[in-house]
């Protein structure tokens, strides 16, 4: 059972928008899949919880988490199979795991937090909060925005991820973001390159 939460081997660079709501990670991963021809992975929890909300007008529970991990995966487990470029991610199970802590006092389920430490991405891109607050039915802390940019951060450090801090407009975000894919991709194909030197000998 616990394979559905697992991140199968893919053959694309993977990145990750990390950080914490209204921080511009679904416009920038937009841009990026429309810059690099790609496929993006959209936020499961959003379209779970807002049909919970819109349902039965209720807010996420604990035992909401582990469905949610698993439509993460399943929907990044697919779209990874449609490109050999960059697969952009919305989010992750590490993600998931920060929130729980932070609604749950402390709390994560094994299985979730099992998977969002296993499962590995080539760089995090974590969204700063110089970003408007938007307000929608599932937002609920924007008096915490530096609170919870300083949680998501300290997430990243201490599971050592390899990050890059995103501030400023729209642009300057695309344009930091596009450098640091492009690097990822130019390392990818030198190493492909020499891989195949290596095999024809």
């Amino acid at each position: 059972m616990e394979e559905k939460y697992r991140q199968q081997e893919a053959n694309c660079i993977k990145v990750v928008l990390f950080g914490p709501e209204s921080t511009g990670k679904t416009t920038l991963a937009k841009q990026l899949a429309a810059y690099y021809n790609s496929v993006w992975v959209h936020e499961f929890a959003r379209e779970y919880l807002q049909e919970k909300w819109d349902n039965e007008r209720e807010i996420c529970e604990p035992k909401d988490l582990l469905p949610i991990a698993e439509g993460q995966m399943l929907l990044e487990n697919e779209l990874a199979k449609k490109t050999d470029t960059v697969l952009i991610c919305d989010t992750d199970l590490l993600e998931t795991k920060v929130y729980s802590e932070v609604y749950y006092s402390g709390m994560c389920n094994p299985e979730l937090e099992k998977y969002a430490l296993e499962n590995s991405y080539d760089l995090y891109f974590l969204t700063y909060i110089d970003t408007p607050w938007e307000a929608d039915d599932l937002r609920d802390k924007p008096e915490e925005r530096e609170a919870m940019f300083k949680v998501f951060e300290a997430a990243l450090k201490k599971h050592n991820r390899p990050y890059v801090l995103l501030k400023g407009d729209e642009k300057k975000r695309l344009e930091t973001a596009v450098k640091h894919i492009d690097k990822l991709i130019t390392r990818k194909s030198e190493l492909h390159q020499s891989t195949n030197k290596t095999n024809r000998k």
